[in-house]
């Protein structure tokens, strides 16, 4: 998949949206319901009440970029629909992307390195 770069902050949507809606209006429902600045650059993640597809909404810094995913025969793992967004980290958006199990990917513990010899 095209994505701007690891360093990017992705937050997902617990409750399903109205897929019908576009740009302006998951730019609308991060604004009012989720309370965040759609034009930040952080990935916004919907999902629809069936859970076999999946909306991006992205700030680019010149536009807006809306990306959709549909599942075949698979239904995307979801958290539990509440309220709200959580965040994910690049590893476990890529995984739910996929349609595998995000919630078993961990990221790993990285230090600096010790000093060179």
């Amino acid at each position: 998949m095209i994505f701007p770069s690891n360093r990017v902050r992705i937050m997902v949507a617990t409750k399903p949206v109205d897929f019908r809606k576009g740009h302006d209006g998951l730019c609308a429902l991060v604004s009012a319901v989720l309370r965040k600045d759609p034009f930040t650059g952080t990935v916004f993640v919907f999902r629809s009440r069936r859970a076999d597809r999946l909306k991006l909404l992205y700030w680019d810094g010149t536009g807006l970029v809306m990306a959709y995913k549909r599942l075949e025969d698979a239904r995307f793992t979801w958290p539990a629909i509440k309220d709200g967004i959580m965040a994910l980290n690049h590893a476990q958006f890529e995984a739910l992307f996929a349609g595998l199990d995000w919630r078993r990917v961990k990221a790993l513990a990285a230090r600096p390195p010790a000093a060179a010899e």
